[in-house]
């Protein structure tokens, strides 16, 4: 599996499940998206934020088992053909240029096969590209933060308001505690251990209001330095399955970035184009 461009076979629904239906499958299978097939053929994806979104517009009132996936799906689909000599430039180029998390694999004939994830892309990255760039030149400086003492709803509100997927949690004095994310929410959600009429299904029970964002991540938090190398940050976040690690200058315990699963896809579609420039100026040299 670590070796091949695509993750296959994929985790699909058609357009007449539910929402109910493709959460159940993203938390039991620790996944955030779900392609929508007709006769094997791609026709949509939804992913969690899609979801979340849909639930903050929609004026219906309806609850997760009413909502079939045809109104939320996404059907502009982004997709590449399989067995292509630059599959993984191809991905990494179509992700950051249209700002998605991963791209649809098809056979010549329009048949999904595969798909591969910023998860692939961050793999083969920390193999191929050691040293090549550090993490302060591909992180992120703006940091959408909370503090370990505020309310689970309070980051849930912060995470939907800013179309973010994490918050870095800190202490009073700015120190960070840790990361809470959509997946964290997930995790801890009460609706998959007993699921009941609702469209609260990321808050842990009915109570959540009462609860702090430190009752739901404890002091563990991993982190890495400016100078240190993007492919130990890539190969960080593919072994702890996650999507971004905060940015610390040590010696002075300051965070000055974050650095994420797309940073990485970003400069790996940046590699070749920048390898290729290299070695044209060499000629003229």
């Amino acid at each position: 599996m670590e070796n091949k461009l695509y993750s296959s076979p994929v985790f699909t629904l058609t357009e007449h499940s539910f929402i109910h239906d493709a959460l159940v499958l993203m938390q039991t299978n620790f996944i955030k998206r779900v392609v929508i097939v007709k006769d094997r053929k791609p026709i949509g994806i939804v992913t969690e934020r899609d979801i979340n979104r849909f639930l903050e517009n929609d004026n219906t009132k309806r609850v997760l088992d009413e909502v079939p996936l045809k109104e939320i799906m996404r059907k502009n689909l982004i997709t590449v053909i399989a067995n292509q000599q630059d599959h993984l430039e191809q991905c990494a180029t179509r992700m950051e240029t249209f700002k998605i998390g991963s791209i649809i694999v098809t056979d010549d004939d329009g048949n999904l096969v595969g798909i591969t994830t910023q998860t692939d892309i961050a793999r083969f990255y920390a193999k191929m590209y050691p040293g090549k760039y550090k993490v302060k030149d591909y992180m992120t400086d703006k940091v959408f933060t909370c503090r370990h003492s505020d309310s689970l709803k309070f980051a849930l509100e912060m995470i939907n308001k800013n179309n973010t997927s994490r918050l870095v949690i800190t202490d009073n004095e700015g120190n960070v505690k840790g990361v809470i994310t959509t997946n964290t929410f997930l995790k801890h959600s009460s609706y998959f251990k007993k699921p009941i009429k609702t469209r609260e299904y990321l808050l842990p029970n009915e109570s959540a209001s009462n609860l702090a964002v430190s009752d739901l991540v404890k002091n563990e938090v991993l982190m890495i330095e400016p100078d240190d190398d993007l492919a130990t940050a890539a190969h960080l976040m593919v072994r702890n399955n996650i999507g971004g690690v905060p940015v610390i200058v040590m010696q002075k315990n300051k965070m000055v970035g974050i650095v994420t699963k797309f940073d990485i896809v970003r400069a790996f579609a940046e590699v070749l184009p920048h390898r290729k420039l290299l070695e044209k100026y060499r000629t003229f040299h």
